[in-house]
């Protein structure tokens, strides 16, 4: 049986505590959804942006998921 504690499962994973939802919004208070659109060209930030309809487009899409989750790796990194 398999009883270890959840926080044990990704040791070495950097995202791992952090939800999607706070990624977005520390991305947006660093960079802006102007910004944010220039660096991840796709129109969940472009077009009439919002946390929720990002978080909707980037539950589904994981390349665009993917990019995002390396900027705010790469933005944490630098502090």
């Amino acid at each position: 049986m398999y009883t270890q504690a959840v926080s044990d499962d990704q040791p070495n994973n950097p995202l791992h505590g952090i939800t999607l939802e706070q990624i977005v919004e520390e991305l947006v208070d660093r960079h802006g959804w102007d910004e944010l659109a220039d660096r991840i060209p796709i129109r969940c930030f472009s077009h009439d942006p919002s946390v929720s309809s990002s978080l909707k487009f980037l539950r589904k899409t994981e390349w665009a998921r993917k990019k995002v989750e390396r900027l705010y790796l790469h933005g944490r990194r630098k502090r």
